[in-house]
């Protein structure tokens, strides 16, 4: 991607003027929607309502075009016609609008050719401009750190701020992933839909959000491309300073068919994007939740310096699903130095499983003897990550609490994947407290949380291999 163009994404995603072109006082149009979600999300820059047959949107005094706004334009959302959108392309080509998104739909994605041929003129407009456009057939995006709310789902301004960057050619996707990131506690610093790719395609915002010091992982939800080599070469350059997770969908005969329809992009052979995908240093994702959990843990956790890991489990049941998902993805349950074992042994009963993985249940009524397992474990030599698993039981309701203080003060120099779980309202907020403090990932269950450790293991392996 040329500078200019990289430059203007900048104002793109942060912008202190934005303009509505579409901006509507009708609930039934998206140019209401796109107003909400503006003025609600807590967005602190410059809004301008544009609409000829209106006064005024959201108490804000309407223009009747963008030649009529006396002020600089940073940011347009277009939400008009397809029929009219030309028009506004070469406006803000005269504005100096330094990017846009384009919400409208019926461009290439549609059978008739006369999509396909404004695709292309608007496109060039774009491309001589070196304006960026997101879009068209997008639901538009979400800057966090900037309370941008570009889209048309105010609902989005609900879910927290945090480290990860979602991409996704799908609106459906995005919004499933942020209203499951919204339940779960995941924060985001972007979540972009990429739509029909008028000139930011994935390549483009991989270049963009390496350089982006609010992101710290990025997740992509890809169905076809069309210029798979662009991408693959971004990935692999970029993969060694950002962490990248990707799930693609389309496998299937009629799933690749439905991408041609809905993305306008052939899915292609899974096989080859697979191998493509893991040569470029990205990690793979099988589904939704994968995609969420590995990139919560690549935003938050610390990498391991090899594949030895150690359970430890509140309940033996966990540990051994835990366990049966490491072995399955390629990592080592470590047999603990002879220091170590030997402390296991005088805090749990020898009728306990004692060597790994470790069923601390028999010391649910001494939360200090779960203390000192866990820092005993914390300080082994042959351990390179721990997966702490705990179920609620009236027996053990201090456990969290004791361990608060000893997991804050190792702050995760090993990575530490946890299932704390729970009933409603019992450990929450000391959960959310270790993962405000960066002690600790949690996840809802041990298969998820043991996967997404074999994850980072696949990331740090591919970091190391890229350096060296």
């Amino acid at each position: 991607m040329d500078k200019e163009k990289l430059a203007n994404m900048k104002f793109l995603f942060d912008p202190a003027t934005v303009a509505v072109i579409g901006a509507s006082p009708n609930p039934n149009k998206l140019g209401f929607h796109v107003m909400k979600s503006l003025t609600q999300g807590g967005y602190g820059g410059q809004i301008v309502p544009v609409n000829p047959k209106a006064t005024e949107v959201m108490g804000i005094g309407c223009n009747p075009s963008l030649e009529s706004y006396p002020g600089r334009v940073d940011l347009v959302i277009v939400v008009v016609p397809a029929r009219a959108v030309k028009e506004v392309f070469i406006q803000c080509s005269k504005r100096d609008v330094k990017g846009i998104v384009l919400i409208t739909a019926g461009f290439k994605e549609i059978e008739d050719p006369v999509g396909t041929r404004l695709h292309n003129e608007i496109r060039a407009i774009a491309e001589q401009t070196r304006i960026p456009v997101i879009g068209p057939n997008t639901f538009g995006f979400i800057n966090f750190h900037a309370s941008l709310n570009a889209s048309f789902t105010p609902e989005f301004s609900l879910i927290n701020r945090g480290r990860i960057a979602l991409v996704s050619q799908s609106g459906g996707m995005a919004h499933l992933l942020g209203f499951l990131a919204l339940r779960q506690d995941v924060g985001f610093s972007k979540i972009v839909g990429i739509g029909n790719r008028l000139n930011v395609d994935f390549p483009e915002m991989v270049e963009y959000l390496s350089q982006d010091p609010e992101t710290k992982a990025i997740a992509l939800y890809m169905e076809g491309m069309d210029h798979p080599r662009a991408m693959i070469e971004v990935a692999k350059k970029y993969s060694a300073i950002k962490p990248m997770v990707i799930y693609k969908t389309g496998i299937s005969k009629v799933g690749d068919q439905a991408s041609l329809s809905h993305t306008g992009s052939v899915a292609g052979n899974y096989d080859i994007y697979e191998s493509a995908f893991k040569q470029a240093g990205l990690i793979i994702a099988r589904s939704a939740e994968q995609l969420l959990d590995f990139s919560k843990v690549m935003a938050h956790c610390s990498l391991p310096r090899g594949n030895g890991i150690a359970i430890l489990s509140g309940q033996a049941g966990p540990g051994m699903a835990g366990a049966d998902v490491c072995e399955r993805e390629g990592l080592n349950l470590v047999s603990f130095s002879k220091e170590t074992q030997q402390r296991i042994n005088e805090l749990l009963p020898p009728l306990a499983l004692r060597t790994n993985p470790v069923d601390m249940g028999p010391a649910w009524y001494d939360a200090k003897a779960i203390a000192g397992i866990v820092e005993a474990v914390m300080n082994d030599e042959n351990v390179d990550a721990i997966l702490l698993y705990m179920m609620f039981a009236s027996a053990n309701m201090d456990a969290v609490e004791r361990l608060s203080t000893l997991l804050k003060e190792w702050s995760q120099r090993k990575p530490l994947i946890s299932c704390l779980l729970a009933p409603q309202g019992i450990w929450d907020s000391q959960v959310e407290e270790l993962e405000q403090a960066g002690a600790l990932v949690n996840l809802p269950t041990p298969e998820r949380a043991a996967s997404a450790m074999a994850a980072l293991w696949r990331c740090a392996a591919t970091l190391r291999k890229q350096i060296t």
